[in-house]
C-alpha cells in the first residue's frame, strides 16, 4: 500500500504523537512522549517524498527551498487538524519534519500549567511578557492558551505575527489579526514597525529571533501595549542576560533600563513525562516586582534567581519549587525530575526536607 500524506497525519495524530519524521530512503518515526518511535514497514523511496511535499509547497516556498535548503509552512487538515512542516535536505535528500497543531486551542489546565501566576500576569494591560524554553518545551502552546484566555475575556486588537501561523483562533471577545511572515509581511520588524499603525492592544511575536527584532519588540511594549514573545533560553536569568547580551555593550546600560520599566513578566518551561501519561511542564515564573525592576537596572542579574523562588506570595515560584512538587504530587519519577533540575543537588535536598517533615508529622 503507498504510503500518503493523508495516511500519516492520520498515524500521527491517532497515535498522539507531537511530531513526524519522514526521509528519503527511510522509514518514518513518530515522536509519542517525547521518544521517537520508528513505524513499522514505512519506508520511502526518496521520490515519495518528494512527491509526497512538492504539492504542499507554494511558488514562493519552492524558490526558497531551491535557494536555502529548507523551508517552513504550515498545512491544514479539516478532520485533522493544522501541521506546521519544515522540509530540509540532509546528506542531499529531502528530510520532512512535521509538528501537529491540534484545532482545539489547549487551556491552561488541560496544559497543567499554574493557572493563577499566568492570570495574574494577565493582568498587566502593558509591558512585555516572555514565553521561554528549548524547542519543543510546548512554548506555543502556552502563548496559543494565554492569546485564547484573552480572546474570551478582554475587548481588545491582538495582532499576532507568526513563522509560520500555527494555532489558528475563532474571534470572541476579540478581533484577531494573524499575519504570517512571507505571505502577510515580510519579516518580523517589518510587521512589528506596522502594528504601531494598526491599533492593536496585544501583539504577539513569534520568535526574537535577532537585534532588530528585539528592539521592535521592546518599542511596542514602551508605548503602551501588551507584548508577547518566545526565546530560546532555559530560565529567567538566561533570559534577561540574553537580551542585553544581543545588544553592543554601549547601549547595555540603557537597554537594562529600558527592560526593567517593560518586562513584566518570563515563563519558561521544560517538558517531563508523566506518571500519569503524557508529559508536564515543570515551570518557572518570574513577575517582575519593584525589588526585581531595582535588580535588572543596576545589573543584578543573579540575584533575581533567588527573589523567584522568595516570590510566592507575588506568584512567582522557581524551577526547583516546580519539580518538588511534581515529586510532591507523584506526578513525575524522581529520575526524571533530577534530570530536568539546573541544580539536581538543590533539588535532591528540598525533596529531602519535604519527606522530613512528613516523617516528624507521623512521628507526633
Amino acid at each position: 500500500m503507498a504510503i500518503n500524506l493523508n495516511l500519516l497525519l492520520k498515524v500521527m495524530v491517532q497515535n498522539k504523537a507531537s511530531d513526524i519524521h519522514i526521509r528519503g530512503d527511510s522509514q518514518v518515526y513518530l515522536r509519542i512522549h517525547g521518544k521517537v518511535t520508528p513505524v513499522n514497514a514505512s519506508n520511502m523511496t526518496e521520490k515519495e517524498v518528494q512527491d509526497l511535499v512538492a504539492p504542499l509547497m507554494s511558488a514562493r516556498h519552492k524558490a526558497i527551498f531551491a535557494e536555502k535548503h529548507e523551508a517552513d509552512f504550515s498545512f491544514e487538515n479539516p478532520e485533522l487538524g493544522r501541521f506546521r512542516f519544515n522540509v530540509f535536505l540532509h546528506k542531499g535528500k529531502t528530510g520532512v519534519a512535521v509538528r501537529h497543531i491540534p484545532l482545539v486551542i489547549p487551556t491552561f489546565e488541560e496544559l497543567r500549567l499554574p493557572i493563577d501566576s499566568i492570570k495574574k500576569l494577565l493582568t498587566n494591560e502593558r509591558g512585555l511578557i516572555l514565553v521561554t524554553g528549548i524547542t519543543g518545551s510546548g512554548k506555543t502552546s502556552t502563548l496559543a492558551a494565554m492569546v485564547e484566555y484573552l480572546n474570551q475575556n478582554w475587548d481588545s486588537h491582538i495582532i499576532t505575527i507568526e513563522d509560520p501561523v500555527e494555532f489558528a483562533y475563532t474571534e470572541k471577545r476579540c478581533i484577531i489579526s494573524q499575519r504570517e511572515i512571507g505571505n502577510d509581511t515580510t519579516s518580523f520588524v517589518e510587521a512589528l514597525r506596522a502594528a504601531m499603525r494598526q491599533d492593536p492592544d496585544i501583539i504577539l511575536v513569534g520568535e526574537m529571533r535577532d537585534l532588530e527584532t528585539t528592539q521592535a519588540a521592546i518599542t511596542a511594549a514602551e508605548t503602551g501595549h501588551l507584548v508577547f514573545g518566545t526565546l530560546h533560553t532555559m530560565n529567567a536569568v538566561q533570559t534577561i542576560s540574553r537580551i542585553i547580551d544581543l545588544f553592543p555593550p554601549h547601549q547595555q546600560v540603557q537597554v537594562r533600563m529600558q527592560l526593567s520599566e517593560t518586562l513584566k513578566g518570563i515563563i519558561s518551561q521544560r517538558l517531563l513525562p508523566c506518571t500519569r501519561g503524557g508529559r508536564l511542564p515543570a515551570v518557572e515564573i518570574m513577575n517582575t516586582t519593584p525589588h526585581i525592576k531595582k535588580m535588572i537596572a543596576e545589573n543584578q542579574i543573579d540575584s533575581v534567581s533567588q527573589a523567584i523562588s522568595k516570590g510566592a506570595f507575588y506568584g512567582m515560584q522557581s524551577f526547583n519549587q516546580s519539580l518538588v512538587r511534581m515529586h510532591k504530587d507523584g506526578m513525575a519519577k524522581l529520575d526524571d525530575i533530577i534530570q530536568a533540575a539546573s541544580n539536581p543537588d538543590d533539588v535532591l535536598l528540598a525533596i529531602k526536607g519535604i519527606e522530613q517533615e512528613i516523617d516528624s508529622g507521623r512521628g507526633k
